[in-house]
């Protein structure tokens, strides 16, 4: 099966094209753009593991299970919003720059996280909390539409060609540390507060604390433009968004388009990543504490502390995938990842219905560990997949429709199926779809480890190793117009 590769006119590069950005440069930027996923999964943490009190606040009136069915719909609609902020920050990003843009999106995402604290209960102003709550997770995921793909081009782009997938993984990094920020302060409120005082008032306060958080992360961002190393590197940027600008001449649209089989690739593997992500944060908590039978049945505080080990483990795991990545290629553990989903899918279910503390850990242990084959991989994976001159716009669209339509639903698609069928296996019969689509994207994929940006100038993390680099591709462009003499075709790609 042949693979989708970049299609770029051959160039004879030398050593002054290398863009060549020390790793304490990287660092910082890591540390700006990850920021934001930790603001974005600390809400996400908070909101999943306080699913029982938000159901309780905004949807009392409502039946058990219509409440969690309405509270996991209200986690999901903020992303039917993500490809319309996909679709207006990504361009947005092409033409004015990443950090810009990242400014605008993470005071977005504090602001409607800390909204969501300061909303009344239902008891005290009727249908308008849940209204309200409604807007706030509307604003939410308008301004992560523009985040998460953003985050990710600005840190591929900058990162060494030949250490993209560590530098790559800290953004992931920055998600785990989010959702385990999020599930620590709940497990605190659970356990410093009564029920009433939790009802009342105390879910809040995880809720109030997004916008210092936000405040941190807009101020990161803005000191990493004062580095003169990054100054250059805007510099550099600015000059090709004009370029491509001119070039353009307002076609990104039809740009974008053009790329569709990119696109559906990069849709697959967002979803099997994803599904697989929103299945273990945001679903597992209720599954575990709500949905199965109580016989046997671990405590709300037993279950939140397994979760939070089992994050610890991933967290901790995921840089060291990342720099695996960068010796093995990403293809590799990503076929792992996939194809585990699909033979470990059912065991691991079937390890937390035991309802065992012993038996719920395994379970969700082996789950995140194949989880985390994706999120070490996709952020240095997925921007490879598009030219510099639209990869803000096509990645932020292509990965914002898959979350919207397929990733994001999760919680309440197995929720529901769950509860109409009666069958409490349909969180592995979904895993196992999902690594379906995996497998077939990943088919269609070229691996991209080791290889420069497409439309963008090689990238090293020292003169020397940019020395090295363009020896390496001044051989492979001699090899492939000696292959392609002798055969008679063009030269497409270097």
């Amino acid at each position: 099966m042949q693979t989708l590769e970049p299609t770029e006119k051959p160039q004879d590069w030398s050593v002054s094209d290398v863009v060549v950005t020390e790793p304490g440069i990287i660092r910082r930027a890591i540390g700006a753009a990850a920021i934001g996923n930790i603001t974005e999964w600390y809400d996400f943490g908070v909101y999943a593991y306080f699913e029982p009190t938000i159901k309780e606040v905004f949807f009392d009136g409502l039946s058990d299970a219509a409440g969690t069915i309405a509270t996991f719909g209200l986690f999901a609609v903020a992303f039917l919003v993500r490809p319309f902020g996909g679709m207006f920050f990504g361009p947005l990003a092409d033409r004015v720059g990443r950090n810009k843009v990242l400014a605008m999106t993470m005071v977005l995402m504090a602001l409607g996280t800390f909204a969501i604290g300061c909303i009344p209960s239902r008891s005290a102003i009727g249908f308008m909390a849940p209204v309200l709550l409604l807007l706030a997770r509307l604003l939410q995921g308008f301004s992560t539409g523009g985040e998460y793909g953003n985050a990710m081009t600005f840190i591929a782009e900058y990162a060494p060609d030949r250490k993209r997938g560590f530098w790559g993984s800290w953004l992931e990094f920055g998600t785990f540390t989010g959702y385990l920020f999020g599930a620590i302060m709940v497990t605190a409120m659970d356990g410093l507060l009564s029920h009433d005082q939790l009802v009342s008032w105390g879910w809040r306060i995880p809720f109030f604390i997004g916008l210092p958080l936000g405040l941190v992360g807009v101020y990161l961002r803005t000191k990493l433009a004062d580095t003169p190393a990054y100054l250059q590197l805007e510099k550099e940027s600015e000059e090709r968004e004009k370029a491509n600008k001119k070039e353009q001449s307002g076609s990104e649209a039809k740009g974008i388009l053009h790329l569709w089989p990119y696109m559906l690739v990069c849709m697959g593997l967002v979803l099997v990543w994803n599904v697989t992500n929103y299945m273990l944060t945001s679903y597992m908590p209720t599954y575990v504490t709500d949905t199965l039978p109580s016989g046997g049945q671990v405590s709300d505080n037993t279950s939140q502390l397994i979760q939070i080990a089992v994050m610890v483990l991933a967290l901790a795991t995921i840089p060291f995938l990342g720099m695996l990545s960068d010796r093995i290629g990403r293809k590799p553990i990503c076929w792992f990842g996939a194809i585990g989903l699909i033979v470990l899918a059912i065991p691991m279910i079937a390890l937390v219905r035991s309802q065992t503390t012993v038996g719920i850990f395994a379970g969700l242990l082996i789950m995140a560990m194949l989880l985390i084959c994706f999120s070490a991989t996709m952020p240095s994976t997925l921007p490879t997949l598009f030219p510099t001159k639209v990869r803000g716009g096509a990645l932020s669209i292509a990965f914002n429709v898959s979350i919207s339509v397929f990733a994001g639903t999760t919680s309440v698609a197995v929720g529901g199926l769950v509860t109409l069928t009666g069958d409490l296996n349909w969180p592995a019969y979904y895993l196992i779809i999902a690594g379906v689509i995996g497998l077939a994207s990943l088919a269609f994929l070229a691996e991209p480890n080791g290889r420069k940006m497409w439309g963008s100038p090689p990238a090293a993390a020292t003169r020397e190793e940019a020395r090295d680099v363009v020896r390496v591709l001044r051989t492979k462009l001699t090899e492939t117009r000696h292959r392609a003499g002798a055969s008679g075709e063009s030269v497409q790609q270097q």
